[in-house]
């Protein structure tokens, strides 16, 4: 497999110009948040900087176990799952918008590229698994654009792993990357530009899979009391490619 793409090139999607960007990019190089998606209305969802930061986790590794073969993790961030796999010595490569989350991904020993998922891509077709973790399903704001191309980059019988909202929702809405207010610095930087983004929970997400072309697999929960959230849950759903989109 090879992954023989220059890491500079510049994505070219909208996606760059936000994640891509302050302050999201400030989050990764520190590790730490406060960091938020922030709804129009002015809901906020708070962005788990930290975890994100860290070595993967009981919830993770649940994904993890079930990966088969060469593993492409879309909006990897940091790059934590990337790192872990390498570490098994498994073939995975995290592709991300933001030039600050590719070069933390290499310092942690993973493998990305600075590519938009709507970018040409390495090994198109050919990929075993692909993961959209850590609320990913999100990214575009349009969950059935983004199977249909994720269908495109597995192989015909590959694995998509998504990550759902434990909530039964199904919402496309703009939001803005906000840093919160810091209490070393006394800080906050301004908000990034407005972009599109998606929330689904698992029925929603089924629905959108079998118009793009998946069929479900497995769904199944994580409860880690270790988390920073006592009892909080991370939901999962492992699909399989079927049949060519539609959407």
């Amino acid at each position: 497999m090879s992954t023989a793409l220059p890491p500079t090139a510049p994505p070219d999607r909208h996606d760059a110009v936000t994640w891509g960007a302050d302050p999201y990019a400030d989050a990764l190089r520190s590790g730490r948040g406060p960091l938020f998606l922030r709804r129009s209305d002015g809901w906020l969802l708070p962005l788990e900087v930290e975890r994100w930061c860290a070595g993967a986790d009981t919830a993770d590794l649940s994904a993890l176990r079930r990966c088969e073969g060469a593993v492409l993790d879309i909006g990897c961030g940091p790059g934590r799952l990337v790192a872990a796999l390498a570490a098994q010595g498994r073939r995975a490569l995290g592709i991300d918008v933001s030039a600050a989350a590719v070069a933390r991904t290499a310092a942690t020993g993973g493998s990305a590229l600075h590519r938009s998922v709507f970018d040409s891509l390495p090994h198109e077709g050919g990929w075993d698994t692909a993961l959209l973790l850590d609320g990913n399903i999100g990214i575009g704001g349009d969950p059935c654009a983004l199977l249909a191309r994720s269908a495109e980059l597995v192989s015909r019988q590959g694995l998509l792993i998504v990550e759902t909202t434990p909530e039964d929702v199904d919402e496309r809405v703009q939001v803005r990357v906000e840093r919160g207010y810091h209490p070393r610095t006394g800080t906050q930087r301004a908000p990034g530009a407005p972009f599109p983004w998606a929330r689904v929970g698992a029925p929603a997400l089924l629905r959108h899979a079998a118009t793009a072309g998946w069929t479900p697999v497995e769904q199944w929960t994580v409860t880690d009391q270790t988390d920073r959230i006592p009892g909080a849950e991370r939901c999962f759903v492992s699909l399989r490619g079927r049949a060519r989109p539609t959407c």
